[in-house]
């Protein structure tokens, strides 16, 4: 676009047309650099350059490098919203894979007391979540669960040597080994203390064995 060149035919896009309109512009001359001509001073005699030409001025409007910048900010602005939502999708595609990746590897566990703590009740309350969609049907498995508390854990309870320990023979041994041969005017309580933990003992072992079952079945589903 300097003397001597007339592109009419080409910039009004009769010559070859594209799909986007042609923009002429006017760079600076070899003699503009050479007498170091600032940019700003160069676009002024490129807007009166086509603003005076006889061939251009009827596309004085539509030429120029601040026309052409404009043209391609919005051709940016239009393909970037075109692709932001394929992105938005790719990133949290990514984000997902991630978290599956550190949820299978497991998450950092935090120094402080405070975060361990929150991460622990996290834990606790995702797996409380989990265990009640089995139970409710959300997810499979609820049978076998509730098999394990209707038939595994009072079967092993009615296994359980509760008429030893419970007999009168055993109870008047504890309590008297416990709180002495005396008279009581409320109840031995030391006697009692000890059936009741030894009591409790006896329950520890088919407790673990029915969590241990429960949790074999999650692993499973």
């Amino acid at each position: 676009m300097d003397k001597g060149t007339n592109a009419t035919e080409v910039l009004e896009g009769r010559a070859y047309r594209l799909q986007h309109p042609w923009v002429g512009i006017v760079n600076r001359s070899q003699a503009d650099i050479n007498k170091n001509v600032d940019m700003i001073v160069a676009r002024r005699k490129e807007r009166e350059y086509f603003e005076t030409s006889p061939d251009y001025g009827h596309l004085a409007s539509k030429m120029g490098s601040e026309y052409l910048a404009k043209l391609l900010s919005q051709h940016l602005e239009l393909v970037i919203r075109q692709r932001i939502p394929s992105i938005i999708s790719m990133i949290n595609k990514t984000i997902d894979e991630l978290n599956a990746e550190l949820d299978r590897i497991g998450r950092p566990v935090a120094a402080d007391g405070g975060a361990q703590l929150y991460m622990i009740l996290e834990l606790c309350r995702a797996f409380d979540r989990v265990f009640k969609e089995h139970l409710d049907g959300g997810r499979p498995g609820g049978d076998r669960i509730y098999g394990v508390f209707d038939h595994q854990l009072p079967a092993a309870l009615k296994k359980l040597p509760f008429d030893r320990h419970l007999s009168l023979k055993n109870v008047q041994k504890v309590v008297t080994e416990a709180d002495g041969y005396q008279p009581h005017l409320i109840a031995p309580e030391q006697g009692y203390r000890r059936l009741i933990d030894g009591s409790i003992t006896y329950f520890k072992g088919p407790a673990e064995a029915s969590v241990d079952a429960v949790m074999f079945l999650l692993v499973l589903l």
